[in-house]
């Protein structure tokens, strides 16, 4: 178990700092593979890998896509703060925050509205 774990983190891992170091040079070229689902392919393997169980993998993937709106939010607000010249770190935590906001919003009509996925 704690050999599974450490694999994890470790492809988790150079997965990320490739991303960066290819961002240094080439930003299409990472901001493609960012878009790549590739932490839900990654959570897809390790959640069937840990229990075989398909249904698991389903719900996850549906329970994704349907909570993949709200993080819009992150990638539209970061840029336009950035463009405005706000600090980067304050940029940040104003779009995570804002994100955060977005996904309770959600959050909330999903459940007012009785939404079941």
């Amino acid at each position: 178990m704690l050999f599974r774990s450490f694999l994890k983190t470790i492809i988790s891992a150079i997965i990320i700092v490739a991303v960066s170091e290819i961002a240094k040079k080439y930003t299409w070229t990472a901001a493609i593979i960012v878009s790549l689902p590739l932490t839900s392919l990654l959570a897809f393997i390790w959640l069937y890998w840990d229990t075989k169980d398909y249904q698991k993998v389903i719900e996850l993937s549906y329970s994704t896509l349907v909570m993949s709106i709200p993080s819009f939010v992150f990638f539209i607000v970061l840029p336009i703060l950035l463009k405005f010249k706000q600090n980067f770190v304050f940029s940040l935590i104003v779009s995570i925050i804002s994100t955060a906001i977005a996904y309770a919003i959600f959050m909330f009509i999903i459940k007012k509205f009785n939404f079941n996925f």
